[in-house]
């Protein structure tokens, strides 16, 4: 199953509001998504999952990447022939 993991930097003290801007664009989607801010170089880290690889790119480029406080993103796509290994 297409999975995605996303690292977001956010603008200072927007962690929260960026999660929850995440949390209700995703309610309108059709994919399966854990979020969770966390200590590091990154500030937040999102999964997404889904049965359509497209539709995955689709809501990280065209969504989850234009929210106004996210500074930047590092997407790593699960390479799936090797889930079962």
């Amino acid at each position: 199953m297409p999975t995605a993991y996303v690292l977001l930097n956010s603008d200072l003290g927007s962690d929260e509001s960026i999660i929850n801007e995440v949390k209700q664009i995703l309610s309108t989607e059709d994919v399966k998504y854990e979020v969770q801010g966390v200590y590091g170089v990154y500030d937040i880290v999102l999964k997404l999952t889904s049965d359509d690889t497209e539709k995955l790119r689709a809501i990280i480029t065209n969504k989850v990447r234009k929210i106004s406080k996210v500074q930047s993103t590092l997407t790593m796509m699960v390479i799936e022939e090797q889930e079962n290994l």
